[in-house]
């Protein structure tokens, strides 16, 4: 399909590509690994033909039609949602217009070359599903969580989230046999996930894809490229026998590396001794040269030297009563209500997700609870010295953005010294003058992880959190996720990210859009079994 011919790729002085080269296969579902900054979204641009290389190539087939999800919306959509959408179909769109031409043509003089361009046109509509292509992208729109009454909508009056799924509309409707996706399951809900994930399955070309998602990258990988020290190695399976694979490789590396030190200082010991004898000259300077391909042998050995991971320690200052957090009947909303006669009982040391697609009142329960948005109806009642701290999706809004890092964390707690603040920005690896640092100037990452870091400066009691793993790493969610798990407090979270969940959670309360609710101990799985039970519709 496409192949890559000694690819490299510089920013300034740093090799992020070094002569990569590989032949991606016409089938097959990829997913792309690699810790920040090894070079992903460099290699997926490339692809794209986004971004160029210093040096190679990329030799690609006249016949790929390569597809590549952006980063942001279309600026300028089209007047209606569905014609935005429909604008992905533009080739398809081409051949329905060109179809109406020549079956004028047709008409008046039916010539072997209008004959031919014809049948040329029918051929490539029916092998493209061409003229269903409104049906198609109808049915798209729905599975990603839109309704009928929305198709009419100006795209611009719909959130930066929704505007991508439309995004991602357009670009099935492209009909690729080469679909690049970054991050493609950012700003979905889970049944919104589990949807697209279906549709990929099905995909009948090549797939390479970045996730965060430990799960779905289980789920949907079929093949491993592993990005590291400038390097590329593909593996064969999905990401946990990618991880048994590599794993052992660093183990067998350590192995001959410890193998060749043993050997080196061997000789070094033969050389060090005949130096000085004459008799012995010829068989020192051999060592010699001996000494040097051991030394080189052992550099060429590159053993895994990933980024620190986070180290978070998530501490309470003081112990809540058992009952944390007791809601009756409540009702939450706006003009309309979104949840009704919602009452549930949190108790100290549960943690407990809140799922349910998106616009459904995830976000507005949480500040239904915290007060932050007003009920419409019922009540909720704190427990005994119930301290709460609050992670939010906008966590700008509640952190002064020109400040620096360090003057935000000291600022939640007037206890801690600059020292013990700085020692905690450095557990969510910043470190040196990076404290001094304002806020405002952060990638959205960064950001994530000060947020982060302010939570842990309270020493609450009571954790809610709503889309933590924004932004984050693989690496840094699981770390996360452990910490959440051992934390001795209280935590409600929202969170789209089933391996996130599944780690965290001792129950799932789930909200549908008939306003109705269900609360299940345990997780994920067995959260959907009890809805498909009970004919809870929470998808």
């Amino acid at each position: 399909m496409i192949y890559l011919q000694n690819l490299t790729r510089r920013f300034g002085g740093r090799v992020v590509l070094n002569g990569l080269s590989h032949r991606f296969p016409e089938q097959g579902c990829i997913g792309l690994v690699g810790v920040n900054g090894s070079g992903k979204s460099t290699l997926l641009n490339i692809l794209c033909g986004l971004d160029e290389p210093d040096d190679g190539s990329v030799i690609k087939p006249r016949d790929v039609v390569i597809g590549y999800l952006p980063q942001e919306p279309n600026p300028n959509p089209m007047p209606t949602l569905l014609e935005e959408a429909l604008g992905g179909a533009e080739y398809i769109l081409g051949l329905q217009n060109r179809l109406t031409e020549v079956l004028a043509l047709m008409e008046n003089s039916c010539t072997d070359a209008v004959a031919k361009e014809y049948d040329h046109i029918m051929h490539e509509l029916t092998y493209l599903d061409g003229f269903s292509i409104e049906s198609e992208a109808k049915e798209l729109l729905c599975g990603l969580g839109f309704k009928t009454t929305d198709f009419d909508k100006d795209p611009k009056t719909l959130s930066g989230g929704w505007r991508m799924r439309i995004e991602l509309v357009r670009l099935f409707l492209k009909k690729p046999n080469f679909l690049v996706l970054d991050e493609p399951t950012n700003h979905l809900d889970l049944p919104s996930m589990e949807w697209v994930e279906r549709f990929l399955k099905n995909f009948r070309g090549c797939l390479v894809f970045v996730s965060h998602d430990r799960s779905l990258i289980n789920r949907l990988a079929t093949n491993i490229l592993h990005l590291h020290h400038g390097e590329m190695n593909a593996y064969v399976g999905n990401y946990d026998k990618f991880l048994e694979a590599y794993e052992l490789e660093q183990e067998q590396i350590q192995a001959q590396k410890q193998n060749l030190g043993a050997k080196a200082q061997q000789v070094q010991s033969f050389v060090d001794r005949f130096r000085a004898s004459a008799s012995k000259a010829r068989q020192v300077q051999s060592r010699v040269k001996m000494l040097q391909k051991l030394y080189d042998a052992d550099t060429n050995l590159k053993v895994d030297d990933k980024n620190p991971p986070m180290s978070v320690k998530l501490e309470c200052a003081k112990k809540s009563g058992r009952v944390v957090l007791q809601a009756k009947d409540l009702s939450i909303g706006y003009a309309t209500p979104l949840v009704k006669k919602l009452s549930f009982k949190l108790e100290r040391g549960q943690k407990l997700a809140i799922v349910g697609a998106n616009g459904i009142g995830k976000s507005t329960l949480i500040k239904t609870l915290l007060d932050i948005t007003p009920k419409l109806d019922g009540s909720v009642e704190l427990g005994h010295k119930v301290d709460i701290a609050y992670f939010a999706q906008d966590q700008l809004d509640y952190l002064a953005p020109k400040a620096t890092m360090l003057e935000n964390v000291m600022q939640l707690n007037q206890h801690l010294s600059m020292g013990q603040a700085r020692s905690m920005l450095g557990a969510f690896l910043f470190k040196g003058d990076d404290v001094f640092k304002p806020l405002n100037v952060l990638s959205g990452g960064e950001k994530n992880r000060v947020g982060l870091c302010c939570l842990l400066a309270k020493k609450a009691n009571t954790l809610i959190l709503d889309e933590p793993t924004n932004h984050l790493d693989m690496q840094s969610i699981d770390i996360l996720a452990e910490s959440l798990s051992v934390f001795e407090g209280t935590v409600l979270f929202v969170s789209h990210n089933r391996s996130f969940i599944d780690d965290v959670a001792t129950h799932i309360l789930g909200l549908n859009a008939r306003g109705q609710t269900l609360l299940v101990e345990g997780d994920l799985e067995r959260f959907e079994a009890k809805a498909a039970q009970v004919e809870f519709c929470w998808n």
